[in-house]
């Protein structure tokens, strides 16, 4: 027997706005937890493609299970889902969600859906379900996420007391004044025990400590190097998630290095990846389960927020297409299918198009990139003869995420995690670094002219400069060889203040001590990682041109490359006017490069004027 179709729709009236409430309201695994549903699992039965997975769970005894369709949005206005149940009293569920902008303000949510029945127990329960319990819950967790997107620091807290594991609240206090000793940062320990104390499950099963900084308001170095050392007396746990390239989920996770695969498959997007330090590999943290264990089940598994980059996608017959009408913000974005190989890049700006019209076929897509405006109206046509699922993604990769080359090249995850290394063997990409190398000018000769100790004393002395002036730029010492170092850095323009900065107090000594002159040389370029006598360390051209770089400065000057010299912060800082930097070009051939002429500048500073005599009238009351 075919039952009816019950069809509900709801509204409320938020304060915040639709762009505000999204985070929280897409986020369909929180919203059906917070709202009581059971966590869900994934069967491994096959089903059609197109990102559809086979799911269930258990409710009240009754075993649900279903086909699942990949989610279609538009961010930040509506999102639905369709369900084919196999097992269970319902037959058919669709959802459809609108976040709809108010003149004065604000935002009117429409909760719509549609849900057939399979049988009379269905046909019975669910119309007093949702009208006496349902309603009731999903009304709490949307004035709750209201809240939460109104709030200073938007984090996900729970306003019920939250259980610790035993022993967890002693645990906590003796961890939170150890941290706090340690960080010389009581306010910034206290936000963390804040969270671990009131946060949501799924803030505390993956903090991110970017994003944990944003939301404070604070460096996001700080919250970094606080999570670390959080992690060193036993309050957190870390973990490197590596993350698809294409969906940009976490695929696995692994507490160190060495244990991380370098090669995993995504089922969602049938694809295998490789791991990449610059992107795809995140360092993340967790609370430790002997302060408080968290929930790590999942509750849906294909909302809009598992892909936050994705700002559209629809599910589009063949031969079917579609009109998309949505804000983009300023940038780069790509349209894919799952199934057609390429894709069209389209470029948003306020002097694009209004309306375009894009194909996805077997021959192919346009070569050109789109230029449309920040509010287009887009029509999306399937011309192929299958079923398409079309998403619609921004090419950045969010910077919210602590990446395995940044961490890596952290000075305190290399005091702190030491032993962190790779796969004995294995090369890792890490992206793009500022590579310097230094070196002591005639240091042969000091140690003739003041003896080994005092001599000693003074490189010693000159290790913990360059130490502090790298730390303060967030660079980090790789290592020494010898009376030479070398660091890394982010930024080609950090790796240049940090070395000006030390050569100008080496070459200052106290009064009794013989001034220091620092050969140095800097380049930027691509990297990779290596585990080289038991410590992580970095190889490749860049890194053996700046150490060749290095031998061409003569201690009163930073060599750098052209590669150095281009980029725009190091320019700004070049032609500041009080920089009193003077730039000389020069060309030069280095070893192990013969056939490469290469374009490098000497990066130098103006003498300091002689002090000022005094006057006649202050020498005579002097006398």
């Amino acid at each position: 027997m075919r039952y009816p179709e019950l069809y509900y729709r709801w509204e409320w009236q938020l304060r915040s706005s639709p762009e505000q409430l999204w985070p929280f309201v897409a986020d369909t695994n929180r919203f059906n937890q917070d709202v009581g549903l059971q966590a869900v699992e994934t069967t491994n039965e096959p089903t059609q493609g197109n990102a559809r997975r086979r799911l269930r769970f258990f409710q009240f005894g009754v075993r649900m299970e279903w086909d699942e369709e990949p989610f279609e949005w538009m961010r930040p206005r509506r999102f639905g889902v369709r369900r084919k149940y196999r097992a269970g009293p319902i037959a058919s569920l669709r959802v459809l969600v609108k976040l709809v902008p108010q003149a004065q303000g604000g935002t009117n949510l429409v909760y719509e859906t549609w849900l057939r029945p399979r049988n009379l127990l269905g046909l019975v329960t669910f119309p007093i379900l949702m009208r006496f319990v349902t309603r009731r819950a999903f009304g709490a967790a949307f004035r709750k996420y209201d809240e939460l997107a109104m709030s200073a620091d938007g984090l996900p807290y729970r306003p019920e007391a939250v259980r610790l594991a035993p022993g967890g609240r002693d645990r906590l206090a003796k961890l939170r004044r150890q941290l706090a000793e340690q960080t010389g940062e009581a306010e910034l320990v206290d936000r963390l025990v804040k969270v671990i104390k009131q946060g949501d499950d799924f803030t505390l099963a993956r903090l991110r400590p970017y994003a944990l900084a944003d939301a404070w308001g604070v460096a996001r170095h700080k919250v970094l190097e606080m999570c670390l050392q959080a992690t060193r007396v036993g309050l957190l746990d870390l973990q490197w998630d590596l993350l698809c390239p294409l969906c940009r989920g976490a695929k696995e996770s692994a507490s160190t290095l060495a244990e991380m695969k370098q090669q995993v498959h995504c089922d969602v997007c049938n694809i295998d990846f490789n791991a990449n330090f610059e992107r795809s590999v995140e360092l993340t943290f967790r609370v430790s389960s002997v302060i408080r264990k968290v929930d790590t089940n999942s509750y849906c598994v294909g909302g809009p927020q598992v892909t936050p980059h994705i700002v559209a996608q629809q599910l589009l017959a063949a031969g079917d297409q579609r009109d998309m009408e949505l804000p983009l913000e300023a940038g780069r974005y790509r349209l894919r299918t799952l199934t057609l190989p390429g894709s069209q890049f389209l470029a948003a700006s306020p002097g694009g198009l209004q309306r375009a019209t894009v194909t996805a076929s077997e021959r192919g897509w346009p070569e050109d990139e789109l230029v449309v405006s920040l509010a287009p109206s887009l029509r999306l046509e399937n011309g192929s003869d299958d079923e398409q699922l079309f998403v619609l993604e921004r090419t950045a990769w969010s910077d919210e995420a602590a990446t395995a080359a940044e961490v890596i090249t952290l000075q305190a995850f290399r005091d702190l995690f030491s032993k962190e290394l790779l796969r004995p063997h294995e090369q890792v990409s890490v992206g793009n670094l500022t590579i310097l190398f230094t070196d002591l000018r005639a240091s042969t000769r000091l140690y003739q002219e003041i003896g080994d100790a005092p001599a000693f004393g003074q490189v010693m002395d000159h290790f913990g400069v360059l130490r502090e002036e790298i730390a303060k730029e967030e660079g980090t010492l790789v290592k020494t060889i010898g009376d030479a170092i070398m660091a890394t850095f982010r930024r080609p323009v950090a790796g240049l203040r940090a070395i000006l900065s030390a050569q100008q107090r080496l070459a200052s000594s106290p009064a009794g001590r013989p001034p220091l002159y620092l050969k140095a040389g800097l380049h930027h370029g691509p990297c990779i990682a290596v585990t080289l006598n038991d410590r992580l360390d970095f190889f490749g051209s860049v890194v053996n041109t700046a150490a060749r770089l290095e031998r061409l400065s003569s201690g009163e000057d930073v060599v750098i490359s052209d590669a150095i010299r281009q980029d725009p912060e190091v320019e700004e800082l070049l032609l500041a006017p009080h920089s009193q930097l003077v730039l000389e070009p020069f060309e030069a051939q280095l070893k192990g490069f013969e056939n490469t002429q290469f374009q490098l500048w000497r990066v130098s500073r103006l003498p300091l004027p002689p002090p000022a005599e005094p006057s006649a009238a202050r020498a005579s009351n002097e006398t």
